[in-house]
């Protein structure tokens, strides 16, 4: 026992004292993480899909026979075709922008329903533009007009979204904000990626990992964001084969939604939609080019598919065109990597190409993870806007608001949103909304987000 005793009064001591400073530090730190949890917002996790994920600059075009002769031949009826017709593009008008159907009844309330703290944070400010006539173009004072934009969403009924919400049984109203469906809905004109065939027929291509493909009666959902137009230039759209890819045209047309970046030929996969209000014309065109192993096909002079982008040479011919009857022409591509922010060569040098062929604005999707935003010649490129309601991760997404004033300059607006539990919600409160700030502006290359979500190079 003497021993024992004359070791705690020498080395001893100093053991037991440091045991106990350890054990402080352990509960310290311990506390520290239980009151401060980590951030929700991961960096985006690598491609999990071994057949997506865009392809390298390099990766020539896979041109159908013939395109090159059609092209020639559109080059000649340029100029003798009307803003409208059916052999050059979709039009919408005010008139027939975002018709819902007669059970419809979620378009009653159409302003934002934000606290005066929500609005200061989020940028929401209720305007006369947000309580316009659902569906129809705003009658504003000051002549402006807002398109909305959104990324990938799927409807396909056997997919995790889908599931969520048969099985909370509030519709679309109980995944999607429905304080970002009423700004949906009281846009001039809504598009988003239609990441999906809408069919009861044709079997699952080979070869893929995941195939898409939702009933038709699911277009309601669509009518019921207020959606009028839709982008089929993507890598799911085709997934059920020819039968089930023109049943898709056929539910759009239906339904009144509008389509661009795929059909039944390659003429028409290559139509922007054309949207007029208050004396404007606005193109929106869209193509892809976001398979590795490509999968998807072209649409040909005699066969339908999507509009490829690998080689840009017919999406910039085809922009110049729509820019000849346009006033503000959109650039709507699928391209990126998956679940990553690094931006391929691919999307910066032919962002660039789209700018100079006349596109006043490019808007990207596919990567289902947000990518930053940047400016070139004073064009604002919106590299991936990520999932808008596509699957369960927790990922930010947004909601881009493009307002074409009077005098044709046009104002981006990204809503700071977050896809979480198989639901996309509106992000409120100063902590959330500096946080996805600071996040966009993060990864963005020449621009910068403010606190009200307006976009500006810096």
């Amino acid at each position: 026992m003497g021993k024992i005793r004359d070791w705690m009064h020498g080395k001893g001591r100093g053991v037991v004292i440091a045991v106990v400073i350890l054990l402080a530090l352990w509960i310290i730190v311990d506390f520290y993480r239980t009151n401060h949890p980590k951030p929700e917002q991961k960096e985006p996790a690598k491609i999990s899909e071994p057949y997506e994920g865009s392809s390298s600059s390099s990766e020539g075009d896979v041109r159908t026979q013939g395109d090159a002769e059609e092209d020639t031949q559109d080059e000649k009826q340029e100029n003798s075709q009307k803003l409208g017709d059916s052999s050059d593009g979709q039009t919408v008008t005010e008139e027939t922008a975002g018709k819902a159907s007669d059970e419809d009844t979620s378009k009653e309330d159409p302003e934002l329903d934000t606290t005066e703290e929500d609005t200061k944070d989020s940028g929401l400010t209720t305007t006369e533009e947000d309580t316009g006539t659902p569906g129809e173009a705003s009658q504003t004072e000051n002549g402006d007009i807002t398109l909305g934009f959104a990324g990938d969403i799927n409807l396909d009924e056997t997919w995790t979204v889908m599931k969520h919400m048969r099985q909370k049984g509030k519709g679309i109203q109980g995944c999607i904000d429905p304080r970002l469906i009423r700004k949906m809905r009281s846009c001039d004109y809504m598009v988003l990626n239609n990441e999906f065939s809408i069919s009861n027929r044709g079997k699952a291509m080979k070869g893929k990992a995941y195939t898409f493909r939702a009933p038709r009666r699911n277009v309601k959902l669509l009518q019921q964001l207020g959606v009028d137009a839709v982008s089929l230039a993507n890598n799911h759209v085709y997934d059920y084969g020819e039968r089930a890819f023109l049943d898709t045209l056929s539910a759009l047309e239906n339904n009144g939604i509008k389509y661009t970046g795929g059909g039944k030929d390659i003429k028409e996969a290559k139509k922007p939609v054309y949207f007029q209000s208050k004396g404007k014309t606005i193109a929106v065109i869209a193509a892809t080019r976001a398979e590795k192993y490509i999968l998807t096909p072209a649409a040909g002079k005699h066969s339908p598919g999507v509009f490829r982008t690998y080689d840009d040479t017919q999406y910039v011919r085809a922009i110049r065109r729509a820019k000849k009857k346009a006033d503000v022409v959109i650039a709507f591509v699928h391209w990126g990597t998956e679940y990553s922010t690094k931006l391929e060569s691919a999307q910066t040098s032919q962002a660039k190409d789209y700018i100079n062929a006349g596109a006043d604005v490019v808007v990207g999707a596919h990567t289902h993870c947000l990518q930053g935003v940047g400016y070139y010649k004073g064009k604002p490129i919106f590299y991936s806007l990520g999932n808008y309601w596509f699957n369960e991760k927790t990922l930010y997404t947004t909601l881009l608001l493009l307002t074409i004033r009077k005098n044709g300059s046009v104002e981006t607006r990204m809503l700071p949103c977050l896809q979480s539990g198989r639901e996309t919600h509106l992000l409120t409160g100063k902590s959330k909304v500096r946080k996805f700030v600071n996040y966009v502006n993060g990864i963005s290359v020449n621009a910068k987000i403010g606190a009200k979500g307006v976009v500006r190079s810096r």
